[in-house]
């Protein structure tokens, strides 16, 4: 994959440098069209200077009727099919209006992006997808390039900017850094931070992404930094989150899944029966989830690669949440920001054992106490599967001197049999009796 006509020492640094590079390049011509969050990308490219050398047109159908009469009805405003619509429609016009008399001499490209900031009230999905079709040589097949991205500003304004420099980086990484990924995904995030923007999709086409793996590409995106968050599909494609999680009960199974073993299976369908046994009235069916981290809590992080085989081995069942979250509270604090319904997470006696230890909320002013108030947000419990006592023993042994088994206890240790060291029995005590944590049958 070429970087272009420019070389990595002449990469621009900041948002302005990049878009006049790209206006002051004869050979780069195309249309924006943007809906919602305002035309900050057209914006900038305008604001450059020498824009004429660049922008064929810039569109914004804001009004419904108009974007349907123009892009087709029968698709959600903000969503990925609404955006290759819009580049549909822009590029077929380009070639049309244009490729006669500029495309043995034009790159020519299409960003389009439809998006929801934030509105009055602050109540709404701040999220939006954001795309690229680009010739990568005069005459040459299109690629392509679709984002979706949430958008973490508290203000619409400030929302506005942070896509404005997205779609900028974005048209420039295309054509000058596009030689890896790690090339293109920092130029992508050039002057940008989770705190402003997340990247949670990334989907890639053409001939100048033919020796691309999409999907490390995509975890790439947690290893930079762009995202906290990816979503599996069972049939292993990153999705948008909302299409899994959106206004569901969940249930979530957090582990390494080095191996799958057979007692996973079982103690999902378990936790199912116990949710739906609770008594909550349900508008949706539970959605059943793996959890994977990248950063472990107790030993190495694994590579990408190896993260996707995981994700391969348990994906045909249930979809993956692969995450950069050590701990859980900054997991039930992320499927929070999607649905208020239930949210149970279902582990095996050990992991129960490990989340009650204070070192693992170490970064927080208020330690173990403070940790736990994050975990068990409004509707947050966690269901405890029963384990076997060698298993039981054999996970405790190199982690934890704060707990012991009930001497009654049978092979098949509950939740009810761990007994933690003083003040953290009373805590746990405190969190079964208030039922935050729950034993879970065997199905």
């Amino acid at each position: 994959m070429s970087n272009g006509p420019q070389g990595p020492s002449a990469f621009a640094r900041d948002a302005h440098a990049k878009a006049l590079s790209i206006n002051l390049d004869p050979s780069i011509y195309g249309s924006f069209a943007e809906i919602g969050a305002g035309q900050e990308v057209a914006r900038l490219f305008l604001s450059a200077g020498g824009a004429a050398g660049t922008i064929a047109q810039t569109i914004s159908a804001y009004d419904k009727v108009f974007s349907d009469a123009t892009y087709g009805e029968g698709t959600r405003y903000v969503s990925r099919e609404r955006l290759l619509a819009m580049l549909d429609h822009e590029y077929r016009l380009l070639l049309e209006r244009l490729g006669p008399s500029r495309g043995a001499q034009s790159r020519f490209f299409v960003f389009a992006d439809t998006v929801s900031a934030r509105n009055y009230k602050g109540d709404n999905e701040q999220h939006g997808w954001v795309g690229l079709r680009f010739q990568s040589e005069p005459g040459s097949e299109p690629n392509h390039v679709l984002l979706h991205v949430n958008l973490m500003d508290p203000t619409a304004l400030l929302q506005q900017q942070a896509l404005g420099l997205l779609g900028v980086n974005l048209l420039y990484a295309a054509y000058h850094q596009r030689s890896s990924a790690e090339d293109f995904l920092r130029g992508l995030w050039s002057e940008l931070s989770t705190d402003r923007l997340e990247v949670d999709v990334l989907e890639l086409k053409g001939p100048a992404f033919a020796d691309a793996d999409v999907r490390l590409w995509c975890m790439d995106l947690l290893r930079l930094e762009l995202a906290h968050a990816l979503v599996f599909d069972t049939e292993s494609r990153v999705v948008e989150p909302s299409s899994i999680l959106r206004k569901r009960p969940l249930i979530v199974d957090r582990g390494r899944f080095e191996t799958v073993e057979p007692f996973h299976r079982p103690m999902l369908r378990a936790s199912e029966r116990h949710l739906r046994g609770e008594g909550i009235p349900l508008e949706r069916d539970p959605t059943l989830l793996v959890e994977i981290s990248t950063r472990p809590v107790d030993g190495e992080c694994p590579e990408c690669s190896e993260v996707l085989a995981r994700v391969d081995r348990v994906r045909s069942n249930v979809p993956v949440l692969v995450t950069d979250f050590a701990e859980l509270y900054p997991l039930a604090a992320y499927l929070r920001r999607h649905t208020a319904e239930p949210v149970r997470f279902v582990m095996g006696v050990s992991l129960l054992a490990r989340v009650m230890e204070d070192r693992f909320y170490d970064e927080l002013p208020g330690s173990l106490l403070e940790g736990l108030g994050r975990v068990f947000a409004q509707n947050v419990k966690v269901y405890a599967y029963p384990m076997p006592r060698e298993a039981l023993m054999h996970a405790l042994e190199p982690h934890s001197t704060r707990c012991r088994i009930a001497d009654s206890a049978g092979e098949l240790i509950t939740a009810d049999d761990l007994i933690l060291e003083p003040p953290a029995n009373h805590l746990y005590r405190y969190l079964r009796e208030g039922r935050w944590v729950l034993p879970v049958e065997p199905a």
